[in-house]
């Protein structure tokens, strides 16, 4: 069958390492199953392992893909949730992401192939409103979004949110979520039509990167790291909550500790989510008619070019790959 692997790693020219490959079927351990896969997202996590960083290289190769919407053997249409243990390890707190768990490409294949093996407990029933592509972009993208917002920031109605760097995958389901939620919501990016895209997204104002938003608020979602840090600090209002799941930027802002203890901010990390936070994400886009917005879909065998738009960074929403 066709998959996606990395090959090889290399930091300043990721795509080298990514090969279209034919591979064999997937091995079924015990309490797994084969998912044929209708659709698979694309996000930052695939192009970090093609850098050498989510992967060690010499764990090289590995079919790429954490999200993916299918088909079982039975013909159930299912999610596959990301989040799986890693080889011996039995039931864990599925938010330990690292050491005891992994997610689906790091030791396992992962889902940019025609099937891909998954376990059991982690398929959950495809709503029927959703198509496959809608649904293969919530198990990373919109999952980690929701749970920064509800899970870590503990964000309700008429909350103040801000969100960096509008545009990507997170960025955007938070913006969504967010305002699907009742939060007034603020959103930053350096490009004016990804600022467009995010009012169009429901964002009440978006903004340049550092600009002073027009007012405080309860909530800072950030992926961006040194770029955005800073800002996202002093754009909370005393007591405020600043979640942190990625580092597109670089890992290592100033810490500004004054505003920390001064203001009395939280900062907390954040990692993908659980089984059970998928599930209520689903229910949540039933109930609401909240849609992930998708920038472009791709046969599987020109997922080259679906990488590519990603690590360019120009479009807004989920690249999405069709087996």
């Amino acid at each position: 069958m066709l998959a996606l692997r990395a090959v090889a790693a290399d930091p300043a020219d990721p795509l080298s390492g990514l090969a279209p490959s034919a591979v064999a079927e997937p091995t079924v351990p015990e309490g797994w199953e084969v998912v044929e896969v209708r659709a698979a997202a694309v996000n930052h996590h695939d192009l970090s392992t093609l850098r050498g960083v989510a992967v060690p290289p010499e764990r090289l190769p590995v079919t790429l893909g954490s999200d993916a919407a299918g088909l079982t053997a039975d013909g159930r249409e299912v999610l596959c949730h990301a989040v799986v243990p890693n080889p011996g390890v039995g039931v864990a707190d599925e938010t330990e992401v690292f050491g005891r768990l992994s997610i689906l490409s790091e030791v396992y294949d992962g889902t940019h192939a025609e099937r891909v093996a998954v376990p059991s407990d982690n398929l959950l029933d495809k709503p029927a409103s959703l198509s496959f592509v809608e649904a293969a972009c919530l198990p990373t993208a919109w999952l980690t979004a929701y749970r920064m917002l509800f899970t870590k920031a503990r964000v309700r109605p008429g909350d103040r949110v801000l969100v960096q760097g509008a545009g990507g995958g997170v960025a955007t389901a938070a913006i969504a979520l967010a305002t699907a939620a009742g939060c007034r919501t603020y959103a930053t990016s350096r490009a004016e039509h990804k600022r467009a895209a995010a009012r169009e997204l429901g964002a009440s104002a978006a903004l340049p990167p550092g600009e002073r938003l027009p007012t405080p608020v309860d909530a800072a979602i950030d992926t961006v790291g040194e770029a955005t840090f800073g800002h996202s600090l002093r754009a909370l209002a005393p007591g405020g909550t600043l979640v942190v799941a990625g580092a597109t930027t670089g890992p290592h802002p100033p810490a500004e500790l004054h505003r920390v203890f001064a203001k009395q901010l939280r900062i907390l990390g954040s990692s993908m989510g659980t089984r059970g936070e998928l599930a209520a994400l689903l229910r949540l886009l039933e109930t609401t008619g909240l849609r992930p917005r998708v920038a472009a879909t791709h046969p599987l065998a020109e997922g080259v070019r679906a990488y590519r738009e990603l690590l360019d960074g120009e479009l807004v929403g989920k690249v999405v790959l069709l087996p």
